[in-house]
């Protein structure tokens, strides 16, 4: 059954009241018998209609809107609680379209938010799983290894030893991966302090090449500091922090790249910035993998990270602790050319 609308509705009550006061007039003027005209009761309808309609018309748009204006304040107040509502000129404001209007900027908030808490879950199923799985491995093979010895290969002096070492380095990753979570969940709390302090960035990337050069020679890859100019580049940061950002970059282009490689440590000044360039020319990463690579334990190569000894939380670390110096990263790559990371640091005044 259709509802009747209310201009309609208005309408009939109009004509219905002023058809009443007409009667009303002819009853009066048969009791006083008076001699009044057809065209006399057809203008006192039409003057009684207009009238009535005008009024009901006011009613009507008074009393609906108050109650759009009650509405309106009310999806203010559960839409924003903590903000004063603003007073509003009823006259110049139709408040049905600034319901309209703010319903319509809820609906598109509620449904980013939804949208976000979604990626969120997904994320966080992703996160478990893969924690859950980065866990079991050095796990059940510390565990293998220790049966194996139980089982009587303690007894065998070639086999002992060689299962020992190997389950010693098992609980060395578990012991790296858990400081490795620790620092996250330290940066992401804020738990960590930021000390800055002014230093040479190009000190302290020549004092990490020769730290790594054992690691790089073994791999063949040539490590290289290029600076665009021959003097220090003084910056205002926390040391220990940017030399934890650059020992990951450096020490993933020689775990990553390519056999007899090279990586370039590239310094720019630009402004009040020094720009930091670590770039390889390895295998390179396809553009699909970029976006997620700086989240907790995604690898490009599952198999082929593991292989390394990382924990898979590198980047994710570097991500965080750039994030608490104010700055930002960026990645370059093109598969079978190579990779480069670049981010910034403020120059030193």
């Amino acid at each position: 059954m259709k509802s009747v609308s209310p201009q309609l509705l208005t309408f009939l009550v109009a004509a219905f009241l002023s058809v009443l006061l007409v009667l009303m007039d002819v009853l009066l003027a048969s009791y006083f018998k008076m001699d009044l005209s057809l065209n006399f009761f057809i203008a006192s309808f039409i003057v009684m209609f207009l009238i009535t309609y005008a009024l009901l018309k006011q009613l009507q748009k008074r009393y609906i809107q108050d109650n759009l204006m009650q509405i309106y304040k009310q999806i203010l107040k559960i839409r924003n609680p903590k903000d004063v509502i603003r007073p509003i000129d009823e006259k110049k404001v139709n408040v049905s379209n600034e319901i309209n209007k703010v319903l319509y900027e809820w609906s598109n908030e509620s449904k980013e938010e939804i949208d976000h808490l979604k990626q969120v879950e997904i994320y966080r199923r992703e996160f478990l799983s893969n924690v859950s799985h980065e866990l079991k491995t050095p796990v059940f093979s510390v565990q293998g290894y220790i049966h194996t010895l139980i089982d009587g290969g303690i007894d065998d002096a070639d086999v002992n030893m060689h299962y020992l070492n190997k389950a010693s380095k098992g609980i060395d990753r578990l012991i790296s991966m858990v400081d490795d979570l620790e620092s996250i969940s330290r940066l992401e709390s804020g738990e960590l302090i930021v000390e800055l302090r002014t230093f040479d960035l190009h000190d302290l990337a020549q004092d990490i090449i020769e730290s790594v050069e054992l690691q790089s020679k073994e791999r063949g890859v040539t490590i290289k500091l290029e600076a665009t100019e021959d003097k220090p580049f003084y910056v205002y940061s926390d040391k220990d922090m940017v030399r934890q950002i650059l020992v990951n970059f450096i020490v993933n282009s020689i775990k990553y790249g390519v056999k007899d490689g090279v990586t370039k440590v590239r310094l720019t000044e630009s402004d009040d910035k020094v720009i930091v360039d670590v770039e390889d020319n390895g295998i390179g990463i396809e553009k699909v993998h970029l976006p997620r690579l700086f989240e907790r334990f995604y690898r490009v190569d599952k198999s082929r990270s593991r292989d390394q000894g990382g924990t898979g939380l590198g980047l994710a670390i570097v991500k965080h602790i750039l994030e608490a110096l104010g700055e930002g990263v960026q990645v370059d790559s093109d598969v079978g050319k190579g990779t480069r990371f670049t981010f910034s640091l403020p120059r030193s005044k």
